[in-house]
C-alpha cells in the first residue's frame, strides 16, 4: 500500500511536468532561462545567485530599517550602525543560504498570522492613545484649567470690588500719614504713655490654607504636565517594544522552516497539485485512489486553490475574531466617552457665560468749623472724606470657559483603521497559512514531494482502516436480522439524496460508494 517514488530512467527527458501550481504559472509566464534559474540544482549558477540574492537581501534590509529602526528615538550614529549591520547581514544571508531566503519570505505570511496581529495590535493601541485618549486628556485638562481660572477670576473681582469700596478710607489714612509730623507733635505725650509693642502677624483665613490661589493653579498645571510627560514616555517605550516584537515574527519564520524540514507531519494537510498527479497515476494503473475525498476526510485537509475558508480553518478564524473583541470594545467605549464628554463640555461652554458688573458711587462732605488746634486737626483728617466718586467695573468669564476639542471623522477613521486591519488579518490568516506552505515548497521541492507522498500513504491507511471497521459493522448488523431472504439489491434514491441500494432482507441503506468500498453484497444468512 505504501508508495515509493521512482525516478524516470531516461535522463534525456529534462523537462518534467510541473508539480506545483506556482511552478506551472512561472514556467508559463517566464522565459526558459529564468525558469531554469529558479529551479536550478544546488551548485548551479553560483555567481549569479549570489549577486542577485545579495542585492535583494540588501533592499529588504533597507526596507526593514525604514519600518522598524528609523522611527525609534535613538541617536543618528546608532541608526547608521543598525543600517549597515542589517544590510550586511541581509546581503550575506540572501546571497549564500536558501534557508535565510525562505525565512525572510516567510515574514509575509507570518505577518498575516498570529505574530503579525500582535505587531498590529501595538499600533492599534498607539492609535487609540493618540486619538480618543489624547483628546479626552486634553478636554479634561482644559476643564481643570477652566475651573481654576473661574475661581481665580471670582477672587480677583472680589478683590477689585473691595479696593474700590475702600478707596476713600484708604485716602483718609494716606492723608493721615502725610500729616504725621503734625500729629506727632500734638500727641507726643499720649504716645509716650503707651509702651505696649505690637507685631503684625499674617494669619490664613482658613486653617491650613496659607498658599495663594496662583500657587495652587501652578501646582495643578505642573502636575498635569508631569502626567503628560510620563504618558509620552510610555508611548515611546511602546514604539520600542513594537520594534522588538518583529524579532518574534522572525523567530516564528525560522521555527516554521525548521519544523517543515524536520517534522514530516507538521502542517501536512494540503491537497496540492502533486497529490492530484499521484492519484491520477494510480488511477491509470488500476490501483486504489483517494480522490474524490469523502466528507469526513475533507474536514481534515485543505485545498489550497479554493478561495473560501474551509472547515479545518474556520475554527481558528472564529477564535482569532473573538480575541479581537476586547480591543474593539475598548475603541468603541473610548470613542463614545470622548464624544459624550465633548458634547457636555460644549454645552457648558455655550450656556455658562457670566458677566460681572460692579458700580460704586459716593459723595461725602464734612465741614469742621473753628480755629482751634482740634479743629485744624479734624479738618486735616476727617476733611479727607470730602470726596465724591463713581466707578463702573465690568468683566465676564469668557476667557475661563472650557474650549473642548472634538475629533472629526478623519481622526476616528485613523483610530479605527488598525482595528479594521486586525480584523482583516484574522480573515486572511487562513490564506497566509497556505502561502507559507507554498514558500517552503518553492525553496525545498524535494522535501515537499516526500511530505505529499507521506500524506497520500497516510490517507490510504486511514481509509483502509475505516473501511475495515465499516465492513465489520455492516456484517454484524446483517447477522442480527431475523430470517433474511436473498434478494437482488435495487438502486433507489436514499434519504440523503444519493443513489444507493436498499436490501429488502436487512433493510440496509448503503450508498454505492460504500458498497464498492467495503466489497459486500447482501447474502442469505
Amino acid at each position: 500500500m505504501d508508495i515509493k517514488h521512482h525516478q524516470n530512467g531516461a535522463r534525456g527527458q529534462r523537462r518534467k511536468q510541473p508539480h506545483t501550481t506556482v511552478q506551472r504559472l512561472l514556467s508559463w509566464g517566464l522565459p526558459v532561462s529564468c525558469s531554469r534559474f529558479l529551479w536550478r540544482q544546488p551548485g548551479e549558477f553560483p555567481v549569479t545567485a549570489f549577486l542577485l540574492g545579495a542585492g535583494a537581501g540588501g533592499l529588504l534590509a533597507i526596507g526593514l530599517f525604514q519600518l522598524l529602526v528609523n522611527p525609534m528615538n535613538i541617536y543618528e550614529e546608532q541608526k547608521i550602525m543598525f543600517l549597515y549591520s542589517l544590510v550586511g547581514l541581509g546581503a550575506m544571508g540572501w546571497g549564500t543560504s536558501p534557508h535565510i531566503r525562505c525565512a525572510s519570505l516567510l515574514l509575509v505570511p507570518k505577518m498575516l498570522g498570529k505574530e503579525g496581529r500582535l505587531f498590529v495590535l501595538g499600533y492599534a493601541l498607539a492609535a487609540i492613545y493618540v486619538g480618543p485618549v489624547a483628546n479626552l486628556r486634553h478636554n479634561l485638562n482644559d476643564v481643570i484649567a477652566s475651573l481654576g481660572c473661574t475661581v481665580e477670576l471670582q477672587i480677583n473681582n472680589t478683590r477689585a470690588a473691595w479696593r474700590i469700596s475702600t478707596a476713600p478710607l484708604r485716602a483718609v489714612f494716606k492723608d493721615l500719614l502725610s500729616s504725621k509730623e503734625l500729629l506727632r507733635a500734638e500727641t507726643r505725650k499720649h504716645l509716650l504713655c503707651s509702651c505696649a509693642l505690637h507685631q503684625e502677624e499674617k494669619q490664613a483665613g482658613v486653617l491650613g490654607l496659607n498658599t495663594s490661589w496662583e500657587r495652587v493653579s501652578t501646582e495643578v498645571r505642573d502636575y498635569v504636565h508631569h502626567q503628560e510627560a510620563r504618558l509620552e514616555w510610555a508611548l515611546g517605550l511602546l514604539h520600542v517594544l513594537l520594534s522588538c516584537t518583529f524579532l518574534l515574527v522572525l523567530h516564528a519564520s525560522f521555527s516554521y522552516m525548521d519544523s517543515y524540514n524536520h517534522d514530516i507531519r507538521f502542517d501536512n494537510i494540503y491537497i496540492s497539485t502533486y497529490f492530484c498527479q499521484i492519484d491520477d497515476r494510480r488511477k491509470k494503473l488500476g490501483k486504489r485512489t483517494l480522490l474524490p475525498l469523502r466528507k469526513a476526510e475533507e474536514k481534515t485537509v485543505i485545498f489550497p486553490c479554493k478561495p473560501t475558508i474551509q472547515a479545518s480553518e474556520m475554527s481558528n478564524v472564529v477564535r482569532e475574531l473573538l480575541e479581537t473583541l476586547p480591543i474593539l470594545l475598548l475603541l468603541v467605549v473610548l470613542c463614545g466617552l470622548d464624544w459624550a464628554l465633548y458634547s457636555i463640555f460644549d454645552t457648558i461652554r455655550h450656556h455658562s457665560f457670566l458677566q460681572y458688573s460692579f458700580r460704586s458711587s459716593h459723595k461725602l462732605e464734612v465741614k469742621v468749623g473753628g480755629d482751634s488746634m482740634l479743629a485744624r486737626l479734624l479738618r486735616k483728617t476727617i476733611g479727607a472724606l470730602n470726596t465724591s466718586s463713581e466707578t463702573v467695573m465690568e468683566s465676564n468669564n469668557m476667557p475661563c470657559l472650557p474650549q473642548p476639542v472634538g475629533l472629526d471623522a478623519r481622526a476616528y477613521w485613523r483610530a479605527a483603521l488598525p482595528i479594521g486591519l486586525l480584523v482583516c488579518l484574522c480573515l486572511l490568516q487562513a490564506f497566509g497559512y497556505r502561502l507559507r506552505r507554498v514558500i517552503a515548497a518553492f525553496y525545498f521541492p524535494k522535501r515537499e514531494k516526500k511530505r505529499i507522498l507521506f500524506l497520500y500513504n497516510d490517507l490510504l491507511k486511514k481509509r483502509a482502516a475505516f473501511t475495515k471497521l465499516r465492513r465489520a459493522a455492516i456484517l454484524r448488523r446483517a447477522r442480527q436480522q431475523k430470517a433474511p431472504v436473498f434478494t437482488e439489491p435495487r438502486f433507489l434514491p436514499l434519504k440523503n439524496g444519493k443513489t444507493g441500494e436498499i436490501c429488502k432482507s436487512c433493510s440496509l441503506e448503503i450508498s454505492l460508494e460504500w458498497w464498492s468500498g467495503v466489497g459486500l453484497r447482501c447474502q442469505r444468512a
